[in-house]
């Protein structure tokens, strides 16, 4: 099953940390990258996409407010929400929102969290 996956964190070297542990295990999906929540809603008007991992802390809009803007764009795509903050309050909003959350580190573990989601 191929699809795409939007990796949306202010951090370039988390980004390319999930990209590799996903394509080693999915390594016939497409992988898009954002650096900001404003990115990554101008990169899924131009083309939607069948995944979403948002980080939470970033500059200028949090990554659930992006998600849930990026919602209204793409109603049924599956996101998660990949953080260190475990917050509990954190957590409950994320849920809350529909959204996943996954604890970072990225590690194999949340990768193969993230592939789950959308039934891979």
């Amino acid at each position: 099953m191929s699809l795409r996956l939007l990796i949306v964190d202010d951090s370039r070297m988390s980004r390319l940390i999930l990209q590799g542990l996903v394509l080693q295990a999915h390594p016939q999906w497409t992988i898009v990258h954002a650096s900001s929540g404003e990115e990554a809603l101008q990169l899924v008007r131009e083309n939607p996409v069948d995944l979403v991992s948002m980080d939470f802390n970033m500059n200028g809009m949090n990554g659930l407010e992006a998600a849930l803007e990026l919602r209204k764009i793409q109603p049924g795509v599956p996101i998660a929400i990949l953080t260190a903050n475990v917050q509990t309050a954190v957590q409950a909003r994320i849920e809350e929102a529909g959204m996943a959350f996954i604890a970072k580190p990225v590690t194999a573990s949340a990768a193969s969290q993230l592939a789950a989601l959308a039934g891979a």
